[in-house]
């Protein structure tokens, strides 16, 4: 008897119910299953992940293009406000000089304003030009390409004694007054634009180191330019001169036809000696265009680069004194 019940004893131990075995399957299928959603889940956080980065990164892009648009509109406000005053100010000029009487002279106010609205693109480029010199040096750029930037600013000033030249035969009292610059250039105007002379003695800093051949070069330079800007002043001393002659002679208080003829005949004079002030403003850009270019022979390439911008450098700070200045409190 206790043998039997020993017998079903170990029975029952070596068997197992079929239950429990498929309670284990169960379990270890549910187990995969879990392990199974837990990668796919995974999975699915890293996909949202990155979306969530990508859709971060387009908006991060979005905004910094908005900003850009928003940044350029303003530029072009800006621009725009600034050429619409310069019109203004021609229109006013030749409003003025229309209603003295001078008809002839209505022309003469759209030439200043052409001109204006010219030489306002001309600054726009050559301040590009400018930007893209001062990237190149900063880059440590090769004589090659400073060459070819430092070739392209000389042409551009070129272009510019061309407009001014055709500008003044239209109107040479707009360009000799220089009211197509800001008050502070004007301060410095000689002959309808800059003194060379004046110009390379603020160059001399800006250019070291130099050597002695291009100290010498650049000093005699200097002297030539001196000299030929003082004959020029001396020949427009002259012209004012000759001019106040002619019209302070003859008499006056009468109306009789001969002192009739006599004022018609001192006015065609006086107009003979005004038609030489283009050919005045014509020698002196003449003389700036030539020491730009016999400086640019005596420096090195890089000397060159560095000089043109410390002349647009000293423009740019002019007319920025000019625009705090009209901006200043007033009491």
């Amino acid at each position: 008897m206790a043998d039997t019940s020993s017998r079903t004893d170990a029975s029952t131990d070596g068997d197992t119910d079929p239950r429990d075995l498929g309670s284990e399957r169960g379990q270890m299928m549910l187990a995969g299953a879990s392990d199974s959603s837990d990668r796919s889940k995974d999975k699915l956080d890293q996909k949202t992940l990155r979306r969530l980065a990508q859709n971060r990164e387009a908006a991060r892009k979005s905004r910094l293009r908005k900003k850009a648009y928003v940044q350029q509109l303003e530029n072009s406000r800006l621009k725009l406000t600034q050429l619409e005053q310069e019109l203004q100010r021609a229109r006013q000029q030749g409003v003025f000089i229309s209603s003295s009487g001078d008809q002839a002279h209505s022309t003469g106010g759209n030439g200043a304003l052409a001109f204006d609205a010219e030489y306002s693109l001309w600054l726009e480029e050559k301040n590009r030009q400018m930007n893209e010199l001062r990237s190149a040096l900063n880059a440590h750029a090769g004589d090659t390409e400073l060459r070819t930037i430092v070739d392209g600013v000389m042409a551009h000033y070129e272009e510019l004694f061309r407009i001014k030249s055709n500008a003044a035969k239209n109107d040479v009292f707009h360009i000799l007054s220089g009211m197509w610059k800001t008050p502070a250039e004007r301060c410095f105007l000689w002959l309808g634009g800059f003194r060379s002379s004046e110009l390379l003695k603020l160059l001399a800093n800006q250019l070291e180191p130099m050597t002695e051949r291009q100290v010498l070069g650049i000093n005699s330079l200097q002297q030539t330019s001196q000299q030929a800007e003082d004959a020029l002043s001396q020949g427009m001393e002259s012209l004012q001169q000759s001019l106040a002659e002619t019209l302070s002679s003859g008499t006056l208080g009468s109306s009789s036809s001969d002192n009739v003829a006599s004022y018609m005949g001192q006015m065609a004079m006086a107009m003979g000696q005004l038609g030489t002030l283009e050919g005045f403003i014509r020698q002196a850009d003449n003389l700036r265009l030539q020491t730009l270019q016999q400086m640019i022979r005596v420096l090195t390439t890089r000397q060159s680069a560095r000089a043109l911008l410390a002349i647009h450098d000293y423009s740019s700070r002019l007319r920025a004194l000019s625009s705090l200045w009209l901006a200043r409190p007033r009491e």
